[in-house]
């Protein structure tokens, strides 16, 4: 589906273009007139006390704030949180995309680029973005060069999206239930073995445990993701980065070696009964952290922060469905050379802000980016008013969970700040603020997991290049590549290497290995 999608969005670029007026911009602006453009928002839903996200008290500051400073008058249009990738495609595919999109796909805005259905916004970066060119500062991966060129095209200096600022280095944690170490007599897992024969006593001593049955370990059905510090750990730490980056497909890392054998140790976990059954069966968070809440999981990996997320409350209600349980990080994955790789934040973070042919005013689009990335701007969108979204303790600004008009429907807003991902505060000021965004969890949990989670963490290797063969056929890789490691780790031991051998066939033929071709290609 995704890919008749794509296809349809590029042989339509032709007429986007002509829709467009050939790139032709509104005069509102130029004559003085207001300028009204479409932004992309985000709708999450509105559980635990979500608002609208066309229609609050955030979107009414900013419609009113950026019609008084750019006369510009903003409606927003919601795409889901959950299928934003297939939702934006369908609508660039439609010319219906918004004046201002983001998303999460850059293979996806660069191709567009390449058909000519986005704007190159490097010819503007130094006249309508300065103001974000100024906030996004060095790039910490290239010297010299501001972050805001991050994605430029390294063949043709072309820039179709700008990658937001993100503002932490922490990605990836180990979770146990320390109150299970503690009434077995069992210490914290420090290495790779230590950890499988601490599930192995958990599975075995549920009555011990207080329980009914045991969930050693829990993961998603998306494999990837849920391990990746597993994966890491089997990876060789000598690996030169573009072994690294032409093996890697579409953020899938099949083919990068050690990989194979990680799986092979989930495959192990599983048919000792360590791994939750249900497992395939998992499409995102809600079910596995419901289970964890219920107290019969006894360890999972996932995001640095995943136990204290104010919107899974996983945490809290597990602690008030069995009083003195608790989750812990840990750090037991080693890999050869002895160290426990981790996952690093790049200071480009994954969302990634384009902009259409098909938009109606160019200029406004791009100024009211810019509007976004002033301090006055993303400081209010962040912190809020005081006493509702933050109290203030000896000067510093200390977030505190709003509910009703004011309640922030994503972390930080990010939603709607858009260029940053993450407060901006003095760096003396981080963690304070850091952890007092988890309510309800002491402050030196949340600073425990952050530096666990920044130890030995490396940015995984990134090159800005335009892969044209990645586009067409990255959602039906991503979509083989969950099947092949759920089918993996599900096999009989005895199996597995058939399974390997026929998925990777598969999956190298279906498009997999032209993407690495032409990785080794383009490779700087």
């Amino acid at each position: 589906m995704k890919r008749c999608l794509f296809l349809i969005a590029a042989l339509l670029t032709a007429a986007v273009i002509s829709a467009a007026g050939g790139g032709q911009q509104s005069s509102a602006s130029q004559s003085g007139g207001v300028a009204a453009i479409t932004v992309e928002v985000f709708d999450r839903g509105t559980d635990g006390g979500k608002t609208d996200p066309t229609n609050n008290a955030w979107t009414d500051w900013i419609k009113a704030k950026v019609l008084k400073d750019e006369n510009i008058q903003i409606t927003f249009v919601p795409v889901s949180r959950w299928t934003e990738e297939a939702d934006i495609v369908a609508r660039m595919a439609a010319q219906d995309a918004p004046d201002l999109c983001y998303t999460y796909s850059m293979d996806n805005v660069r191709n567009w680029g390449l058909q000519g259905g986005v704007y190159d916004l490097a010819p503007y970066v130094d006249t309508l973005l300065t103001d974000m060119k100024e906030m996004m500062g060095e790039d910490p991966a290239i010297p010299g060069q501001n972050l805001i060129w991050h994605s430029k095209d390294v063949d043709t200096g072309a820039l179709y999206g700008i990658s937001n600022k993100y503002m932490y280095t922490a990605s990836h944690n180990t979770f146990i239930r320390k109150d299970w170490l503690d009434k077995l007599g069992l210490p914290i897992p420090k290495t790779t073995q230590q950890f499988y024969d601490t599930m192995t006593a958990f599975k075995n001593n549920a009555a011990r445990l207080g329980v009914n049955r045991v969930l050693p370990f829990l993961i998603t059905n998306d494999v990837r993701w849920q391990v990746y510090n597993i994966f890491l750990s089997f990876m060789d730490p000598a690996l030169p980065a573009r072994d690294r980056w032409v093996n890697t497909v579409a953020e899938r890392q099949l083919m990068v070696p050690g990989v194979k054998d990680a799986l092979r140790f989930l495959n192990r976990m599983y048919n000792d009964g360590l791994i939750d059954p249900d497992f395939p069966l998992y499409s995102d968070d809600t079910t596995p952290s419901n289970v964890m809440k219920s107290g019969v999981v006894g360890a999972f990996q996932h995001n640095w922060d995943q136990p204290y997320r104010q919107n899974l409350q996983m945490q809290t209600e597990l602690e008030k469905n069995i009083p003195g349980a608790k989750f812990i990080p840990i750090d037991p994955f080693t890999n050869s050379a002895g160290l426990t790789p981790k996952r690093g934040s790049p200071a480009a973070g994954g969302l990634i802000f384009f902009v259409p042919k098909t938009s109606r005013n160019l200029e406004a689009a791009l100024r009211y980016a810019n509007w976004l990335c002033r301090y006055e701007n993303y400081h209010f969108l962040q912190f809020g008013n005081e006493g509702i979204n933050h109290i203030k303790t000896g000067g510093v600004e200390i977030p505190k969970t709003a509910t009703g008009a004011w309640i922030q429907n994503s972390g930080v807003n990010v939603d709607y700040t858009m260029s940053i991902n993450g407060y901006v505060v003095p760096a003396e000021h981080f963690g304070q603020v850091l952890s007092a965004s988890y309510p309800g969890i002491p402050p030196e949990d949340v600073t425990v997991a952050y530096q666990m989670s920044s130890t030995n963490a490396k940015v995984e290797p990134y090159v800005s290049a335009t892969i044209l063969s990645l586009a067409p056929v990255r959602q039906v890789l991503v979509d083989k590549e969950k099947t092949l490691s759920v089918n993996l780790i599900c096999a009989k031991p005895g199996e597995f290497d058939r399974v390997w051998d026929a998925g990777i066939r598969d999956w190298l033929n279906s498009g997999a290995q032209a993407v690495i071709d032409e990785q080794k290609a383009k490779y700087r």
